[in-house]
């Protein structure tokens, strides 16, 4: 299978702490994806696909709600820790959104979290998923706006602010070599609406301080630290004092903004 996320997604979901980021994302996000979710109406008999869906979380919540008449679909390009969770009415395939077709039709739901910034062809991925509802099937996408908000210390009124904003560019700048879109998420709206999607709102949620927004950036500087290193964004001794400062549990470290926008299929 062509493997189109982008070849430089920063932290590798087969490394030894795969299930740290699908941890973290969870306590950061789930909260508000399961609102969503809630005002769309997930019930009793609903088909749903998840796309890349790496994590249980989501898959659990849904396959509760939709009970034994429903189906939930999951998909991923590595779907081993789904797979190995999977229970009816949840069914984990292998599946690549910005390359296949989808894996079924008719779906009163499909979501994608995090997934459509960092894939390469984002326009067929989204299309897809919009040509998997039934007419009237809900779409939720959500994705981050990396440059809607940059700073990993909004307050930076420190060194120790300084260094991790420093860090955080680092970051941004490989994640954009790589392919992603940093501003994919405030185009959400347009995009939706673009590929046949009504009635569409949208919101941002934006967590100011977690300890798992910094159990997501001590993750992700340590898989990156070479890249950062090499590229000369930031030095070794740079790179050890943030892991350090995250450590210690003394800032407000805060992620992008997830813009998550919802509607109607035509």
């Amino acid at each position: 299978m062509t493997q189109t996320r982008t070849h430089g997604y920063l932290l590798d979901p087969r490394s030894a702490d795969a299930g740290l980021p699908f941890d973290a994302t969870a306590a950061l996000y789930d909260a508000s994806t399961f609102r969503h979710f809630e005002r769309i109406g997930v019930g009793p008999g609903w088909r749903c696909w998840e796309v890349g869906a790496g994590g249980t979380s989501v898959l659990g919540w849904l396959a509760k709600r939709v009970g034994p008449t429903g189906r939930v679909v999951g998909t991923d390009l590595d779907p081993a820790r789904a797979s190995a969770a999977a229970r009816p009415p949840v069914e984990v395939l292998r599946h690549d959104v910005a390359a296949q077709e989808p894996p079924g039709e008719g779906f009163d739901l499909v979501h994608a979290r995090l997934v459509l910034s960092q894939v390469t062809d984002r326009e067929h991925a989204l299309r897809s998923m919009v040509r998997a509802l039934r007419p009237g099937g809900r779409l939720l996408v959500e994705d981050a706006d990396v440059a809607l908000q940059p700073l990993g210390c909004p307050e930076a009124q420190g060194q120790a602010q300084l260094l991790a904003n420093h860090v955080r560019k680092g970051l941004h700048i490989l994640l954009a070599e790589s392919g992603a879109d940093p501003a994919y998420g405030r185009k959400l709206p347009r995009l939706l609406r673009e590929a046949g999607v009504a009635q569409v709102e949208a919101e941002a949620f934006f967590p100011l301080t977690s300890p798992a927004a910094a159990a997501l950036e001590t993750a992700t500087v340590q898989e990156a630290r070479d890249r950062l290193v090499a590229r000369s964004l930031v030095t070794g001794g740079d790179v050890d004092r943030y892991l350090n400062q995250l450590a210690s549990g003394t800032l407000d470290l805060t992620t992008p903004p997830l813009i998550s926008a919802w509607g109607r299929k035509v």
